[in-house]
């Protein structure tokens, strides 16, 4: 998908969320501000510096994380193992206290530290994905689809976990494909359509959109 004209922001501690149907641009757009896609045109800026040249790697040092569509995790390594990967830019201290924090936050990964990734039930990978995430201390964190594939029950935890990272300080930007959830979360929100914007406001006022009942919530 191209995206043309995107324009967004996310402030400090802010929840933002970016929906849209499928083939919209979204995850390209979240793969482009991560690093693993380079515009074409445009600028992207995090914390005032620009990174649409910026390695991965890099952009991750800088305090930007990207939990992928799909979850991503290594499956024969354990829970422990892959929380350390999302730590590669902090010291041995930090990591320690990043452990805490996060075992803290989902303490289900304390319980299944020793236990390999791949045996998880899909509720334990996401929260593993997102913890990983977590390990290198964003101040902006990005979710792609983190719902996706898990039981209604298990999606509301994920969601309340999303919605305590926030409540945190953690600036989020979420792409979720459950946009009436999505929308409830959000303090504001962007509709992505064909590659742009096409409409942008508060949670809220995107909930009580017309358009947005009858495109994605079925109304």
């Amino acid at each position: 998908m191209i995206l043309r004209e995107v324009t967004l922001t996310v402030a400090p501690g802010e929840l933002v969320a970016l929906v849209g149907s499928n083939g919209a641009g979204k995850t390209t757009l979240l793969r482009t501000i991560s690093g693993f896609l380079r515009p074409r045109g445009g600028t992207i800026a995090f914390l005032g510096r620009r990174i649409d040249s910026t390695l991965p790697h890099e952009i991750v040092c800088a305090g930007l994380a990207h939990v992928p569509e799909g979850r991503r995790l290594f499956p024969e390594m354990s829970v422990l193992e892959n929380l350390e990967m999302g730590a590669f830019t902090r010291g041995s201290a930090e990591m320690k206290s990043s452990m805490a924090w996060v075992f803290e936050l989902l303490p289900v990964l304390k319980d299944r530290r020793e236990q390999r990734a791949g045996t998880l039930s899909g509720g334990e990978q996401q929260m593993l994905a997102i913890g990983r995430a977590l390990m290198a201390h964003p101040q902006l964190l990005m979710l792609d689809e983190p719902s996706l594939g898990l039981a209604p029950l298990v999606v509301r935890r994920v969601l309340e976990t999303i919605e305590t990272i926030s409540a945190q300080g953690v600036a989020i930007l979420l792409v979720e494909q459950n946009v009436s959830h999505a929308l409830r979360l959000a303090s504001r929100a962007y509709v992505l359509e064909n590659g742009t914007i096409a409409m942008t406001g508060t949670g809220k006022e995107l909930l009580s959109s017309d358009h947005v009942r009858r495109a994605y919530l079925g109304l």
